[in-house]
This record gives structure tokens, sequence and C-alpha cells, in this order.
């Protein structure tokens, strides 16, 4: 995808999200840093754009959540989580770049429910990859790829890589 490709998909998920709550007065918007974050700030100015929504943006850091953190060292960079008001009731719609394995989602799960409790949680990805291990699967998603064990996606956005961009690359596997 290009950077035209990317918006487009960004606001049609956006155009998703209002069509499935048409009776939506607040939602409450987190991205799981890195690039859902900055994909979660995209999506909350098209929502603004589209509505008259009451829209809260936050922001998760879920090193500490991850069930592969020693994979990390024995100093791993931990970045906040930030939330403007308790998330308790809300309605959320959690946002990350690529859903591969469901980990990184449960891993947000348990911390957002750490914070409180959320009348219903819902997840948007820009790219949903095959491979889940986890019955986790996405509400929202801005395109879907099927990928061999030697490839990955990679979601490259302006802030953080200079471009707007989906990719998939090769990748070598050490194991042959």
């Amino acid at each position: 995808m290009d950077e035209e490709e990317m918006g487009w998909a960004l606001r049609r998920l956006a155009c998703e999200v209002i069509e499935d709550n048409p009776h939506l007065e607040t939602i409450y918007i987190i991205g799981i840093r890195q690039r859902g974050d900055i994909l979660a700030e995209r999506i909350r100015k098209i929502l603004k754009e589209l509505t008259h929504w009451d829209i809260k943006l936050g922001v998760l850091d879920i090193t500490l959540y991850r069930d592969d953190l020693t994979a990390y060292g024995p100093k791993p960079i931990i970045g906040s989580t930030y939330f403007p008001s308790p998330i308790d009731g809300e309605d959320v719609l959690l946002v990350d770049d690529v859903i591969y394995t469901g980990r990184t989602v449960r891993a947000a799960l348990d911390e957002i429910i750490d914070y409180g409790r959320p009348s219903r949680i819902r997840l948007a990805v820009m790219v949903k990859r095959s491979g889940r291990e986890l019955p986790i699967a996405s509400d929202y998603t801005g395109v879907s790829v099927d990928l061999s064990k030697h490839e990955e996606v990679r979601v490259c956005l302006k802030e953080t890589d200079g471009e707007d961009s989906v990719k998939i690359v090769e990748v070598s596997s050490e194991s042959e």
C-alpha cells in the first residue's frame, strides 16, 4: 500500500466504526505504542470530521505485559501509558498496526483491564496477517494478507519511518 491507499483504508475503517455504532455519543480510542498510537490519532481525526462524538485518546505501552519480555534483554525500553480519564464504562477502540499471532493484543487487553473495566473493547488494525496463535480477531481491518513463514509485513509511517506504506518483505530463517 502507498500513502494514498493507506489513507483510504483508514477512512474506510473509520466509516465502518461509525456504521457499527450509529448511536454512540463518546468513544475512547487507545493506540498501542510504536505505530498503533499514530494510527489511533489519524483515526481520531477522521472520526472528528465525520461525527459529533466526544473522542478521547489514550496510549498504551505493553512492554511489561508481553509474554516474550525476556527476549528484550535485561533493560527493555518502556514507554509511558496515558489515559486522559478513567476507562470504566467506556466504549474502547483499541488500535494497532498489525495483528499477527494475537499476543500483542492479548497483552494490551491485560493492561487495559488493569486500568479499569470498559463497557466493550473493539480492535482496529491496519493489517490483518495470517498466522494467529490466539483466538483474537480484529473488528476493523485496513487490509488482510496471507504470508509465508519467510515473509513479514511492515507498516511504515511518516512520523517514524519518513513515509506511509505497507510492505511485504522477505525474512531469512535462522533455523534453516
